[in-house]
């Protein structure tokens, strides 16, 4: 259903993403909110690796409401607010993709900061489904 998109003529991709995906023919395309580490008891676990698997585990949840998995992203979008946490998201997003055969295309932001001082990560994902 995806095609990755990695033209020679660029740099290689520096992790586990393909510079673009093509994706022929769409049926729907599921764009989730940014997810952060929350909990469904609203709580926010410690630490930028257990709310990085938070973000994660509330996107297959929303993709599972879309009867879709893991495999329709297309595009991952991540925000965290140190450098450092960098490779810590990377890793959990690395795990969270390992099964996908064709990786989507990624984009990490460092930020200033979200709406609560205690989140340190935001992730959001497009998908789409086949026709």
């Amino acid at each position: 259903m995806h095609t990755p998109l990695s033209p020679t003529a660029i740099a290689a991709p520096f992790g586990a993403y393909n510079h673009g995906i093509a994706s022929a023919p769409a049926g729907r395309v599921i764009v989730t909110s940014g997810q952060l580490g929350l909990a469904p008891d609203g709580s926010t676990p410690e630490g930028v690796k257990a709310q990085a698997e938070q973000c994660f585990a509330n996107i297959d949840a929303i993709l599972k409401e879309a009867g879709v998995g893991r495999e329709a992203v297309v595009r991952v979008s991540g925000f965290v607010t140190a450098r450092e946490d960098f490779p810590t998201y990377m890793a959990v997003r690395d795990a969270w993709l390992a099964g996908v055969e064709v990786k989507p295309a990624s984009t990490l932001l460092i930020v200033t900061g979200f709406t609560r001082e205690e989140f340190k990560v935001e992730v959001e994902v497009t998908a789409v489904a086949p026709a």
